[in-house]
């Protein structure tokens, strides 16, 4: 039977408890917190897309030396740096419905 670390569960995430503010939500939300969240989420939506865009088609050189996992690991590193960019500067307008949706949680 593996060792476990204590507050680790079996999947390897942690337990509830050891978030600031626990499970139960009791830490304020600050308007900060809401607009870096939304923006992360946005961030990693487009980086999801861009590279299902660049695994389904011929790649972004077209040379096929995608293969590569140095080439790979550059090609994935610049996606995630354009789609954090593109969130922290409007992106596609997910952060600011999902900031509205947080903001209206918050305030609960």
């Amino acid at each position: 039977m593996p060792i476990q670390a204590a507050g680790v569960l079996p999947s390897g995430l942690a337990e509830p408890a050891q978030f600031p503010g626990g499970a139960t939500g009791k830490s304020k939300d600050t308007p900060e917190k809401i607009q870096k969240a939304a923006t992360d989420f946005e961030a990693l939506l487009i980086a999801q897309m861009l590279k299902s865009a660049r695994e389904s088609g011929g790649g972004m050189t077209g040379d096929g030396d995608e293969q590569d996992e140095t080439n790979s690991t550059m090609i994935e590193l610049g996606e995630q740096q354009l789609a954090q960019a593109l969130s922290a500067n409007g992106g596609l307008g997910i952060a600011k419905i999902v900031i509205a949706g947080l903001t209206n949680h918050a305030n609960r």
